[in-house]
């Protein structure tokens, strides 16, 4: 456990109400049986009218703050009004008839010091014996009642894994103080039940999480509730959790949800009141003259009625609660779904209300709401064509594997969008026409520049949850790509280009990148704009939790040949082919490539080298030097259409695997410089997938997989004869092909499209703000005073550092400054105190 002095102040809130012996024994507990540090624990006592002397009893006891109210002020007003005078950085809440395990409080910190993103822990909380369940998780309904899953069940250990949920319990609770402060507190229109629902979704909806510990633990003396006292029904009981019910849901749910719940609730509300009652409407002969017998209506009738009516008289002030809500959410209702554990569960066994709910859920397309998937957008500025080139594949990709849970839209700015058939929705749109897109989705997945054309998603306040790809360092693709353009635009360009990356780095939620190599370079990147937070480091000192490795894929199917685009065209069958799969871009070295297969032509005859596609399907993409010089030198070694082989037009993605299928090996080489040591060359995944040994150059992290691996020859840059070896030897060595065959079948398994865009998938099941983007972020207090001993210390190192640095004039003068500092303080201290 970490140093007790390092411990937050934590301030306990615990309500008394009439006859105190309960609230006492809490807080002796509270006091004496803690295992927490008593200089980092504040208790404080509510008295919520009791109006039976508890108050001065209460005073008896040694340190707690007793804070009177004149008015009973329920649960909920009693704990905004403790929290009025609470110091400490964490917020607790117990109620006056539990209490706590020792570890109580040092658990639910742990949880706060260790997740960032995590505003309120849920205890564990059993029954004064410690036997049976009080909570351990809590369940929603769809028309807004919450209700403890388990309560009275056996505790049998099942429970004792930490979870994410909805609400915690108001028995016993931690909250972030500067959360709940900024959330307003528990809303005191509940007065009680549902005020701990409310407080858990709302901390929910605005990205942060609840988070279950079991080993912060407490138990709950039940008592008699209203339900039974003084002889009279649980009338008042039912009154109030029918009408905060209303409320909760009123509030928490989106306007689409809420238009097909809200009429729903309120006709089950008025059902199950009169299923309560045991009245049959039938029964009562409406509408005949009044000759009939007096009909009783039942209390706990009139209290279900009688709720609707007073959450009408609610509304105004709901309604302006509930634009609050709305306008802060982050999550959407299908994120909370899962945490609603069983939303459609009627929740009562009264046979008339079981069938009543069953026709609400049918008539108002309820399964449908609280079944919604969540809705993520992939935007693209590639063209979506029968013809991809690497952004648009990464992108039709991931939403094909997200599709498989989401509703999902792929969205491309380019012109070109002529896609083949998918399961998910493909659209093009222009930059004015994208924000309706962008408002559709729960999350937005985007690459390239797509973040620049969606102003509204780059503003400091957007709620939006944002996942950015940066598997294309762009601006070292151009160093490289605009060496022809002047030194003037080749600077304002990379200025624009890195302007770009960091407005996505500084934005983003999550980062995907393409290998561990790209991922210590967006790290460095990261840490440089500050999003590497000491918050973010203590919760996940990997930082995986907002970069992740998302290698560029390939198919999880075996390649299907369909065609025999190569043999008896451009090569015979006895031919050995080279192929090169993809473009021919400025940071490729294809004019080495050229020269070995110069070399080794001379000694086969028979070696063909074939350039998949010159022509980018993207018009947007310039043709670049490397192409024309490409060509040229072919022709003057004269190897074009003998041993050399141009195809112009890009091959269509989904008949790629026919060319490369009846090649022998494919190739891949580049130059030594830093665009080659961060680039993942995602065409030659496609060397993977069709079998194919691999021949490449040094210096990037496919070179690493290949010679780790033993799925080819590795070459030094710039070398043809040794190009020209490595070309022999997986052309012409049986053995040595076919061993790399073998290892390519089995390291191929790892690169399916599933498997590297895992890390998307899970951040997309729950997909929340990254930490240092949560609203209303309040850190615990990690350094408290220092004390006299730790003073001493301090001053005592100053000392000694001030010496070295400057001898005793240095001491002199910093001396001199800290004693102006000390007597300005004071004087502002004695002039606020004299103003107020």
């Amino acid at each position: 456990m970490p140093d007790p002095a390092l411990r937050p102040v934590v301030s306990v809130v615990v309500v008394n109400y009439r006859g105190a012996d309960d609230t006492i024994a809490c807080l002796r507990a509270l006091r004496e049986q803690l295992d927490y540090p008593a200089d980092r624990l504040q208790v404080v006592c509510v008295d919520n009218a009791s109006g039976d002397g508890s108050a001065e009893r209460i005073r008896a006891v040694p340190g707690v703050e007793v804070v009177e109210s004149p008015v009973n002020l329920g649960f909920a007003g009693g704990c905004n009004l403790g929290v009025q005078h609470a110091a400490g950085a964490v917020l607790a809440f117990l109620n006056n008839d539990a209490r706590p395990h020792p570890q109580w409080i040092n658990a639910a910190v742990d949880v706060l010091r260790q997740e960032p993103t995590v505003a309120a822990v849920a205890s564990k909380v059993l029954d004064w014996d410690g036997e049976n369940i009080d909570f351990v998780d809590g369940g929603l309904t769809w028309f807004g009642m919450g209700y403890k899953r388990h309560a009275g069940q056996p505790d049998d250990g099942s429970h004792d894994q930490p979870r994410d949920v909805l609400f915690a319990t108001g028995s016993a609770m931690f909250v972030r103080a500067g959360v709940f402060k900024r959330l307003g507190g528990f809303d005191e229109r509940f007065f009680m039940f549902y005020e701990d629902v409310d407080l858990g979704w709302r901390i929910n909806l605005r990205g942060w999480r609840v988070r279950y510990e079991p080993t912060s633990l407490a138990y709950h003396r039940h008592h008699a509730s209203m339900s039974k006292v003084d002889g009279q029904d649980n009338a008042r009981e039912l009154f109030l959790l029918e009408r905060n019910a209303l409320a909760a849901l009123y509030k928490n749910v989106s306007d689409t949800t809420l238009a097909k719940a809200l009429p729903a609730a309120l006709a089950l509300a008025v059902r199950r009141a009169t299923a309560r009652g045991d009245l049959d409407p039938t029964q009562l002969e409406i509408g005949k003259p009044d000759t009939g017998p007096t009909v009783e209506i039942p209390r706990s009738t009139l209290a279900g009625i009688l709720a609707i009516d007073q959450f009408v008289e609610l509304l105004p002030k709901l309604q302006t609660a509930r634009q609050v809500e709305q306008q802060a959410r982050v999550r959407s209702d299908a994120d909370l779904i899962p945490l609603m554990r069983k939303a459609m569960e009627p929740a009562y066994p009264l046979p008339r209300y079981l069938a009543a709910h069953d026709v609400l859920v049918d008539v108002f397309g309820l399964e449908e709401a609280f079944g919604a998937r969540r809705r993520v957008l992939v935007l693209t500025g590639d063209a979506l064509t029968e013809r991809m080139a690497g952004p648009a594949i990464r992108a039709w990709n991931m939403a094909d594997v997200l599709c498989a849970e989401h509703e999902v839209r792929l969205v491309t700015v380019n012109p070109l969008c002529a896609p083949p058939e998918a399961p998910f929705a493909v659209a093009q749109a222009r930059q004015r026409d994208l924000t309706p897109h962008v408002d559709w989705a729960d999350v937005v997945v985007l690459q390239g520049h797509a973040l620049e054309l969606v102003p509204e998603l780059k503003k400091a306040g957007s709620n939006k949850i944002v996942v950015c790809d940066m598997y294309d360092p762009m601006h070292l693709e151009l160093l490289e790509q605009g060496k022809d353009d002047t030194d003037e635009q080749r600077e304002l360009d990379l200025i624009g280009v890195t302007k770009v990356l960091n407005t996505q780095l500084e934005r983003g939620d999550f980062f995907l990148c393409a290998s561990e190599r790209q991922r210590h370079f967006w790290l460095g990147h990261l840490t440089a704009l500050g999003r590497l937070t000491p918050s973010l480091y203590d919760n996940d000192p990997t930082v995986k939790s907002l970069l992740a490795v998302a290698p560029f894929g390939l198919p999880g199917k075996p390649p299907q040949k369909t065609g025999t685009p190569i043999r008896g065209r451009i090569a015979s069958d006895t031919d050995k082919v080279i192929i090169w799969a993809g473009g021919v871009y400025s940071w490729f070295d294809p004019l080495t490539l050229l020269h070995a297969v110069d070399r080794l032509r001379r000694k086969y005859s028979n070696a063909r080298l074939l350039f998949l596609g010159m022509k980018h399907p993207n018009p947007e993409v310039p043709e670049m030097d490397i192409g024309t010089q490409t060509r040229a030198l072919s022709e003057r070694l004269g190897l074009t259409n003998q041993h050399v082989f141009f195809n112009e037009t890009w091959v269509p993605y989904a008949e790629r695997q026919n060319w490369l299928l009846e090649a022998d090996c494919g190739v891949t080489t580049h130059y030594e410089h830093v665009e080659t040591t961060f680039a993942f060359r995602t065409r030659v995944l496609d060397y993977l997938w069709t079998g194919l040994p691999i021949v490449t150059t040094d210096g990037d992290s496919f070179a690493d997989l290949v010679r780790a691996e033993g799925l080819g020859v590795v070459v030094p840059p710039e070398n043809p004869d040794r190009l020209a070896d490595a070309l022999e030897a997986v052309l012409y060595e049986p053995e040595f092909a076919a061993s790399a065959r073998e290892r390519i079948a089995i390291v191929r398994e790892r690169y399916t499209w599933d498997t590297a865009l895992a890390p998307l998938v899970s951040f997309c099941r729950n997909p929340s703000p990254a930490a240092d983007r949560l609203p209303g972020k309040a850190p615990l207090v990690r350094n408290p005073p220092l004390g006299v001993t730790g003073t001493l210390r301090r001053d005592l190192d100053l000392m000694k550092t001030y010496l070295d640095a400057g001898g005793p004039g240095e001491l002199t003068k910093r001396a001199a400054g800290r004693v102006r500092r000390l007597a300005s303080e004071r004087w502002q201290t004695r002039k606020g105190q004299q103003d107020g």
